[in-house]
C-alpha cells in the first residue's frame, strides 16, 4: 500500500504548506478509495486527505460499518496523525478497533486504533 500512497502524494496540492498528504480508505469489501489534501488560499476551505478518501467512499454509496482501514502518508520525515477535523470524521465512520497506517515519506510504519487516536494530537512539530 505504501508505493501507491507515495505515487498518490504526487496529486496532492499544497503550494502553501509545502505538507503534502495522500489517503487510501479501504472497505470491507476490499473497494479502495482515494484522497490527497487539497489547501486553498482560504485555509479554511482546505480539504484533508483523510476526509477526501472518506468522503469519495460516502459518495460512492458506502455507509458507517462498512470500513476498514484507513492509510495515510505524508511528504516529511516525521509520521503525523491525522488533525482533530479528520480524527472526529475518522471516528464517525470507522470502528474503535480498525486500524489507520501512518506512514512517513520513507516507509516508516505506525498503526493505531481508531479508539487510540484521539490522545495523539497533530501539532507544529508534526511537520
Amino acid at each position: 500500500m505504501f508505493n501507491e500512497l507515495t505515487e498518490l502524494l504526487k496529486n496532492a496540492y499544497a503550494p502553501y504548506s509545502n505538507f503534502k498528504v495522500a489517503s487510501i480508505i479501504e472497505m470491507k469489501d476490499g473497494t479502495l478509495f482515494k484522497g490527497v489534501n487539497v489547501e486553498n488560499a482560504s485555509y479554511g476551505a482546505t480539504i484533508c486527505a483523510e476526509r477526501n478518501a472518506i468522503n469519495n467512499a460516502i459518495a460512492n454509496g458506502y455507509h458507517k460499518g462498512d470500513f476498514k482501514s484507513l492509510y495515510i502518508v505524508n511528504s516529511s520525515e516525521k509520521i503525523a496523525f491525522p488533525c482533530f477535523i479528520c480524527r472526529q470524521t475518522i471516528s464517525e465512520f470507522m470502528e474503535e478497533n480498525d486500524i489507520v497506517f501512518l506512514y512517513n515519506i520513507n516507509g516508516v510504519e505506525e498503526k493505531i486504533k481508531v479508539k487510540n487516536i484521539i490522545s495523539n494530537p497533530f501539532t507544529s512539530e508534526n511537520l
